[in-house]
């Protein structure tokens, strides 16, 4: 499988990974590690939480940022 930037480009690289928001396959220089919370555990019962690694592309990661103009409290 190719990178699919670098082939819409014109160049063909190897993938090292799947976007997981947007299937396309992306090269390790195009690659984005993002975290997110997973909880797991039975529906009875205080659920746990573990950190899970999420990859995507450049095009779906800057889409999961918040707005730079956006103020967090």
């Amino acid at each position: 499988m190719h990178c699919l930037d670098c082939r819409t480009a014109g160049t063909n690289s190897p993938t090292v990974g799947v976007c997981q928001s947007c299937g396309a396959g992306i090269r390790t220089a195009h690659a984005r590690i993002a975290t997110r919370s997973v909880r797991r555990g039975s529906l009875i019962g205080t659920p746990g939480e573990a950190e899970a690694r999420t990859v995507l592309c450049p095009v779906c990661a800057a889409a999961a940022e918040p707005p730079a103009s956006v103020l967090t409290l």
